[in-house]
């Protein structure tokens, strides 16, 4: 099984990366794939199978490229915000972190992309 993706996608589709992002990169390639491969056979696809469609095939390069670039913008050192508010005589400060909880995620915009979150429909009767 093939990565979906290589490190010049990566530089290509999102900057230029430094050696330390590059072994970061390197090391993250193989488990974006496989965590794309597990998600996909959850609900019952072949996501190599797909991927020999080259319109799909670019749109999992994409994908494995946004998960990629999203955890290299995580900060290592301390927690990344991506949001702050402050207040002076309040004594007042907010914060929403880009990814709380540190680590890989898969958000179902990108699961949705590859066609492996749809939404569902069904009607429950309550009185039969």
């Amino acid at each position: 099984m093939n990565n979906f993706a290589t490190i010049e996608d990566v530089i290509n589709l999102f900057r230029k990366l430094d050696s330390e992002e590059i072994e970061r990169a390197t090391a993250l390639l193989p488990i974006v794939c496989d965590s794309l491969r597990v998600e996909a056979k959850k609900v019952g696809k072949d996501l190599d199978k797909l991927a020999e469609d080259s319109a799909f095939a670019n749109v999992v390069k994409s994908v494995v490229v946004d998960i990629i670039s999203r955890t290299l913008l995580t900060s290592t050192n301390n927690e990344p915000m991506i949001q702050t508010s402050e207040s002076a005589l309040g004594y007042s400060f907010s914060g929403t972190f880009l990814n709380p909880g540190g680590g890989l995620f898969i958000k179902n915009s990108e699961l949705s992309r590859l066609g492996l979150k749809k939404q569902r429909y069904g009607v429950i009767n309550f009185y039969e």
